[in-house]
């Protein structure tokens, strides 16, 4: 397996159980809270449940697969500027950073 198709399967994996959580912890509601968008807490579970979904149907069509990488990375940008501004530590903004690259890197490497 080659480094896009670990970084698909890792991503993947990691929104699917973000996704999930956010659709069923109660701590991801109260996060939202703290973020101030409590409104968005299960939509954004339910997108991040369809890109993972994209993500894995990457392998078989890679345009969705980078349409997805892209569509998460866009939803990390949003959320790395979100905790910006709500004055979160860098180390608690280092996973939405993260992530906001990795997508990055695998939309333009799937298309």
């Amino acid at each position: 397996m080659n480094s896009i198709a670990l970084t698909q399967l890792f991503c993947a994996l990691s929104f699917l159980g973000y996704g999930i959580s956010c659709l069923t912890s109660q701590h991801m509601i109260a996060e939202f809270q703290r973020y101030g968008i409590p409104q968005f807490c299960k939509l954004t579970g339910q997108l991040q449940i369809l890109a993972a979904i994209g993500l894995l149907l990457g392998y078989w069509q890679a345009w969705i697969g980078a349409t997805a990488a892209a569509g998460i990375a866009l939803q990390m940008a949003c959320g790395l500027a979100l905790r910006i501004r709500i004055g979160d530590t860098w180390i608690k903004c280092l996973p939405a950073a993260g992530y906001l690259l990795l997508c990055s890197w695998l939309a333009i490497r799937l298309t």
